[in-house]
């Protein structure tokens, strides 16, 4: 068809420099041409049509895409057409059949406004259209990628009705389809026109169309597009393709997530579903952003039951409908509402479903909410935790994985102290029980319940400013299913009493990832939306840690997970403390402090690092 369409210019573009060059004579002479200049006429037609045609192409006339013509297309012809004329020039005084001068400038004008004006008449036609359109907007859409999932994409944007969709241009790696249409959209080339068409062709919208792509090509191509300002939206999965689902609905914002430049985890899948399959699990705090993740991991494994445990209804309840309607009575799923901090609650639960692997999410993690409530992070983080270890030795369960964190390293908060003292019970209790106890730690997690991503993506709806506590501020990152898939991983490999560390990447500066997310968003840093710098809050560090000492740690089998080893701690003495405390007035701040410093030694609340380290 493209090539159908150059031929079509071609055949108009000759005629039309031939009748200019004749029209230029009329004028100049006033419509009485002296018959020797009328005899030189023909072979200037041969000399301007053997110049200008090459020309034309050289300059790349007839490689446009004139649909969505331009300034720059429009000086190109300028460029072309006065190249031409001055060759035409040189070339008919050579052969002497030279005209007076005037007939090739107004020839020259005449060709300029023919031969852009063609090709720009389809540029014009299609801006018709698109207003004809009953008024919506339409985004002018670049869709990177051209293989099945982008044609029923394109096909869907131009056929629905209510699509505010535009597909202007397509862009491929693949050199065969360069030059080439899908479904009616040229597509320009591959990744290195990306932003050069952008602007060309006053793209609003990027969508990312090729489900099958690893997460280190998304983060290239995503890297490339952020330099163009458009918005930028993705095609979820490869799975969307199977399922035949590949629509406009599916269409969704970059995130974050989409940007770690991580290799996609392996999992033993035998390793995980012979511990799993067949088994009533438990998940504490199983409608939270972690518990909720394991549940659905869990059950693509067949247990024979799974228990959801949570003190809020709300968040369960609607886990519990997911996982039945995707499931469909094949899985057995009790939702159980109660509190860890209640021992005879939890002595029912055990001794009426007997689980025999518990997940033990439930906790309480915001870092400067805990700081003003430390009493509750005592009770649910340490005391929750020990109630339940209890009833898991006590009822004979296989395998208990808690959940932990990288505020437990060296801690600054309480939060992360009473993680630390529950790592501590953990490793107490497997001493002395035969069932299998180990902790997995790891740092933030990206779409968690007090994650900063949402907060940063309200403040840039409000048009900004984003808040953040310190410019040099760093976190490890991971996204949930990642971090849950590991922690599986790892009750899978468990032998009791480790601590497993998992490989979460290079940490991440805070200012670059809300700049990223403000340039995914359309904006631009520091223009559109700005930056306001609060200082860290109460027990907050400037960086993270996931290791007491890189020395302190040992491989295993799987790269992602490592195992701090066993320190020399007196186990017996901890418990003791945890378990005298147990009856003391939690109200009582300065008890809470000497009793957490007591068994954390290395609990420094409220340390400044930024002074520290200078």
């Amino acid at each position: 068809m493209r090539n159908l369409n150059n031929k079509i210019y071609l055949l108009i573009d000759c005629f039309f420099i031939n009748m200019a060059l004749y029209i230029g004579l009329l004028v100049r002479f006033d419509g009485n041409v002296p018959s020797g200049l009328l005899g030189m006429l023909p072979f200037n037609f041969i000399i301007i049509t053997a110049l200008s045609l090459p020309i034309f192409y050289i300059f790349g006339i007839y490689s446009m895409l004139w649909n969505y013509a331009s300034v720059e297309e429009l000086i190109r012809i300028f460029l072309a057409t006065i190249t031409s004329s001055i060759t035409q020039i040189f070339l008919a005084a050579y052969f002497n059949v030279l005209f007076p001068p005037s007939v090739y400038i107004i020839a020259w004008m005449i060709t300029f406004f023919f031969v852009g004006g063609v090709k720009f008449l389809r540029r014009i036609v299609r801006s018709l259209r698109i207003k004809k359109r009953k008024g919506i907007h339409r985004k002018r859409v670049m869709i990177v990628g051209a293989g099945e999932a982008a044609s029923l994409l394109i096909k869907e944007m131009k056929n629905n009705k209510h699509s505010i969709y535009e597909p202007v241009v397509a862009i491929d790696d693949d050199h065969k389809k360069h030059n080439t249409q899908i479904n009616g959209v040229p597509i320009a080339g591959g990744r290195e026109k990306i932003v050069k068409t952008a602007m060309d062709m006053a793209v609003e919208e990027i969508v990312l169309a090729i489900p099958s792509i690893t997460r280190k090509e998304t983060f290239e191509l995503i890297n490339i597009c952020q330099k163009t300002g458009c918005k930028l939206k993705v095609l979820p999965s490869v799975y969307s393709l199977v399922n035949g689902e590949v629509s406009i609905k599916k269409i969704r914002d970059v995130t974050i997530e989409d940007l770690l430049q991580r290799d996609e985890i392996s999992l033993s899948v035998e390793e995980i579903s012979g511990y799993l399959k067949g088994e009533t699990i438990l998940v504490t705090g199983g409608g939270g952003s972690i518990g909720s993740e394991l549940c659905r991991q869990i059950a693509a494994y067949e247990p024979e039951s799974l228990l959801i445990f949570d003190i809020y209804e709300n968040n369960a309840y609607e886990l519990q409908n997911e996982l039945e309607q995707k499931y469909k009575g094949s899985l057995d799923i009790k939702v159980i509402i109660g509190s860890i901090r209640d021992k005879k609650r939890l002595d029912y639960v055990f001794s009426r479903h007997r689980p025999g692997i518990v997940f033990h999410a439930a906790a309480h993690k915001h870092v400067p909410l805990m700081e003003f409530n430390p009493q509750e992070a005592v009770k649910n983080n340490v005391y929750g935790t020990l109630n339940l270890a209890e009833c898991a030795h006590q009822y004979n369960c296989k395998k208990f994985v808690l959940i932990s964190t990288d505020k437990a390293v060296n801690p600054t908060s309480i939060m992360g102290a009473t993680k630390r003292i529950a790592e501590l019970i953990i490793q107490y209790m497997n001493s002395i029980s035969k069932t299998k106890f180990s902790a997995v730690r790891f740092g933030n997690v990206l779409g968690s319940n007090g994650s900063v991503i949402p907060l940063f993506k309200k403040q840039i709806e409000n048009g900004g400013p984003i808040t953040i506590t310190h410019p040099d501020v760093t976190r490890y990152f991971m996204t949930i299913p990642e971090a849950v898939s590991l922690v599986i991983q790892s009750g899978a490999m468990m032998e009791g009493g480790e601590i497993f560390v998992l490989d979460m990447g290079k940490p991440v500066k805070i200012i670059d990832l809300a700049k990223t997310l403000i340039s995914l968003s359309g904006l631009t840093p520091y223009v559109d939306i700005d930056f306001e710098y609060i200082g860290l809050r109460p027990g907050e560090k400037l960086y993270e840690e996931l290791l007491m000492s890189e020395e302190e740690v040992r491989i295993t089998k799987h790269d992602k997970i490592f195992i701090e080893k066993v320190r020399d701690i007196d186990f017996e003495n901890c418990m003791q403390c945890i378990k005298a405390f147990q009856s003391e007035n939690f109200e009582d701040g300065e008890k809470i402090e000497a009793f957490v410093r007591r068994i954390v030694p290395n609990y420094q609340r409220f340390c400044n690092q930024i002074e520290k380290d200078t």
